[in-house]
């Protein structure tokens, strides 16, 4: 669709779940889109997805992160909202066919955060810690690199986390420092941790839009916002699947070929680029 003949659409509604983390995405987006289109209603569709309502279950035995963005397709695909703004590392590597990840957003810290109350990183963390989250990457990579420690799973959104780490139920644990910081918690972070000892979920810190494919017209809406640089590294992070081939389980930044994870993160610098590539045991 070229510049001369775009119209922006009279009204538009952005699906989102509605956890405080995601409505800052969303919210971030109706007011880039509100100060780029004035004459564009812009709201908000807040949904509950089937991975915000298991809290007892490891999303690996419940079908992967996709579980938070199914209800939100059905909304595109129903006509109940327009787009769908995501966490990338939620969005499954392969969408289903008919929709389109439109747009991706310029990332944030893409690293893993260490938070604890009463320890400065994870090298201060004695023998027998116990060390809380929902990721069987972090998992892997911490089981692998600090075998010493003991590792628990941690549902719930941020702020149910970080309560249980108040509570005294985690000596730490590890969130997104993406997350943390939209949400004006950075001041709960302890320490960053390096991509050497937890490499970072693929798209991780990064926005993903996603629209139904038969909708061109949106992808010309969201090109202001389309952030190339970050594109480039995320696309390069999904891309890994079929590079390493077979059936792998798993959704953005996780997958599994027997008890095996990988994880990957690229950066690019200067017109140049790398992209990391790990590969661990949940074992350690």
């Amino acid at each position: 669709m070229s510049q001369a003949t775009f119209t922006p659409p009279s009204r538009l509604v952005i699906a989102s779940r509605e956890s405080a983390l995601a409505m800052w995405q969303a919210e971030h987006i109706r007011d880039r889109l509100r100060a780029l289109y004035p004459q564009t209603s812009v709201s908000i569709l807040g949904m509950t997805t089937q991975g915000d309502q298991i809290l007892n279950v490891t999303l690996s035995k419940i079908g992967g992160k996709g579980l938070f963005v199914k209800e939100l397709e059905t909304a595109l695909e129903n006509g109940s909202a327009d787009i769908a703004v995501h966490s990338l590392k939620d969005v499954p590597m392969n969408l289903p066919d008919g929709f389109t990840l439109a747009c991706i957003g310029e990332r944030e810290d893409p690293r893993d955060a260490f938070v604890s109350n009463d320890f400065d990183n994870l090298a201060s963390l004695p023998p027998g810690s116990v060390v809380g989250t929902s990721s069987l990457r972090r998992e892997s990579q911490l089981r692998a690199r600090f075998p010493h420690l003991k590792i628990e799973p941690l549902r719930g959104n941020v702020q149910t986390r970080l309560r249980k780490l108040d509570e005294g139920q985690y000596a730490a644990i590890i969130l997104a420092a993406a997350g943390l910081k939209r949400l004006g918690l950075g001041d709960r972070i302890r320490a960053v941790i390096s991509s050497e000892d937890s490499l970072p979920a693929v798209g991780q810190g990064a926005l993903g839009i996603e629209t139904r494919a038969d909708r061109p017209d949106l992808t010309a809406v969201l090109a202001p916002l389309h952030h190339a640089d970050t594109a480039a590294c995320v696309l390069a992070e999904r891309a890994i699947e079929p590079c390493l081939g077979g059936q792998l389980f798993g959704t953005a930044g996780r997958f599994r070929r027997g008890s095996e994870r990988q994880a990957a993160h690229a950066r690019l610098r200067r017109h140049t680029g790398w992209l990391a590539l790990a590969t661990c045991r949940t074992d350690g």
